[in-house]
Order: C-alpha cells, then sequence, then structure tokens
C-alpha cells in the first residue's frame, strides 16, 4: 500500500466536503432505514392510530444501529468510503496507520457521533415540542452539533468521533480522465 493509498499524505478534509457527502449518504441511509422499520412492521403488525406503538422503540433503535454499523461498516471497511464519500472525494483512514478502518472503529464512530443527536431530543422528553420556548430549540441544536462544533475548536481538526475512534476524513486526489 503506497502512502497516498493509506491516507497520510492526503490533505485533511474541508468540512463543507464533509457536509455534502453526509448529505448524500442519506438519500441512501433513509430508504434503508425505512425499510428496516417495515420490516419491523410486518414482524408486529399494523397499527390502527399513529398514538398506538406496536414496535417497541428498543427493537427499532437496536436496528437502526446496526443498519447503521452494517452500511458504514461494510463502506468504510472495503475502500474507507461511502458512495457519497466517493463523490465528494473524502475518506475515512485509521489515524497514523496504514490498515483499514476496523468494525470496532465504525461501530465507534457511529455510536459517538449519534451520542450528541440523541442527548438533544432529551429536552423533548420533558418539554412538549409544540409548547417550547425558543432557548429549548436552540439548546436542543447546540447539543446535536457539539460533536461536529468540536472540529472548530480542536488543533489537529477532528470531529469528536475521530478522536475517541482514533479514525480521521481525508481529502483524495482527483480521479484521471480516461
Amino acid at each position: 500500500m503506497s502512502d497516498t493509498e493509506d491516507g497520510t499524505s492526503l490533505p485533511k478534509t474541508p468540512f463543507w466536503r464533509h457536509l455534502l457527502a453526509m448529505v448524500y449518504d442519506l438519500f441512501l441511509v433513509i430508504p434503508l432505514l425505512m425499510v428496516t422499520t417495515a420490516i419491523l412492521v410486518a414482524i408486529h403488525g399494523p397499527t390502527d392510530t399513529a398514538a398506538v406503538r406496536t414496535v417497541p422503540a428498543w427493537q427499532q433503535w437496536t436496528l437502526a444501529y446496526v443498519t447503521l454499523i452494517g452500511f458504514y461498516g461494510t463502506f468504510w471497511r472495503q475502500k474507507g468510503q461511502t458512495l457519497g464519500m466517493q463523490a465528494w472525494r473524502v475518506k475515512l483512514v485509521p489515524k497514523g496507520t496504514s490498515s483499514r478502518v476496523t468494525w470496532g472503529q465504525a461501530a465507534g464512530r457511529i455510536i459517538v457521533a449519534s451520542m450528541p443527536f440523541i442527548l438533544g431530543l432529551m429536552p423533548y422528553q420533558i418539554f412538549d415540542v409544540n409548547d417550547a420556548d425558543l432557548w429549548i430549540y436552540v439548546a436542543s441544536a447546540v447539543i446535536v452539533s457539539c460533536g461536529f462544533l468540536w472540529r472548530f475548536f480542536n488543533k489537529e481538526r477532528l470531529y469528536l468521533h475521530d478522536l475517541v475512534t482514533g479514525t480521521e476524513l481525508r481529502l483524495t486526489p482527483p480521479r484521471k480522465k480516461n
């Protein structure tokens, strides 16, 4: 594996490229999560009303995490890139090594990246979403984005989930036209 392939000589990925790669990946992830939810509804049966929940929340969350870890882990383990990351030339590499991303790093990255989102939703367990004050929305938005905001206050420009899992995003060179 050459120095360029392992990612150590590649420049850091700009935030805007990573953001656009995430938007591209959402077009794949959302339908995937819809299919997993449809499977659970097929197992547990439909509901008569939206107020009645037939699928336990823990099953939805567990299946969603397993699906996300499987989706991202498969792409990250093979080439270090999802389809959105390939389109925007973003590559996930283990920090300081020439090896591939491990399943543990992929799972840890997804879990750590989702924790601020889950914590940001906690105030809505107490306050009604429709009657919440502006400060609740602002506080939730700050909490949700803190894992990504970490990048702007970190000397190495790493996200919180990069620091925890020992990974980093690098910018790949443009493809050569044939």
